[in-house]
């Protein structure tokens, strides 16, 4: 039997399901290219440096930023498949670390008052005088938000819309808490300035 070919509107419909086909196949390939992400290892190498940096400048202590990075970069690396494929999978592991920073900070308050109630006190080390540990120690004693806009704007050097993102928070907010922490901290270093002078 001999096949017949379809003419016109017939033949119209067929060329467009070819073409659409087509196209949705392409989509395809397109989309897998899209998704694949860098090895986690390459990720770890690339920021780890980084996240120890900024999780020191918020905790003061070299132990717990390696402590901080270490749990967030382990949380990464069980969900790599996911996170990786996010645009900034660094941007969701600083909100991780940063979030663990605020339950630490918690634990050693109630930890603090604990000890306090049971009559032991911790001695506090004194740091070099050198003018970076002062301000860091002096962007430490503000509160959570602010210190940590402040790490991620002056120590990361990241744009206030990324910090926003981050730490899930508006860019006006974010702006504010910057605006906030730089005033706060401007009285305070000029405080400190005139007790050493």
């Amino acid at each position: 039997m001999k096949r017949v070919t379809p003419v016109g509107p017939i033949a119209a419909q067929s060329s467009v399901r070819r073409t659409v086909a087509a196209r949705a196949s392409t989509s395809r390939v397109r989309a897998r290219v899209v998704t694949l992400t860098e090895p986690f290892e390459t990720y770890y190498r690339r920021d780890y440096r980084k996240l120890v940096g900024l999780a020191y400048v918020l905790t003061g202590s070299h132990w717990a930023a390696e402590d901080l990075a270490q749990e967030a970069l382990t949380e990464a690396n069980r969900k790599w498949s996911t996170i990786g494929a996010y645009d900034d999978p660094g941007g969701w592991v600083r909100r991780v670390m940063i979030n663990k920073s605020t339950s630490r900070l918690r634990r050693l308050r109630t930890e603090a008052k604990g000890l306090v109630r049971i009559g032991n006190r911790r001695s506090e080390a004194i740091a070099p005088n050198e003018r970076s540990l002062e301000v860091w120690a002096a962007v430490r004693q503000l509160p959570a938000r602010q210190a940590q806009v402040i790490a991620l704007f002056y120590w990361e050097d990241l744009p206030v819309a990324q910090i926003a993102d981050i730490l899930g928070l508006s860019p006006e907010t974010a702006k504010t808490h910057l605006k906030r922490a730089r005033a706060s901290l401007a009285r305070q270093l000029d405080s400190h300035r005139g007790e050493f002078s």
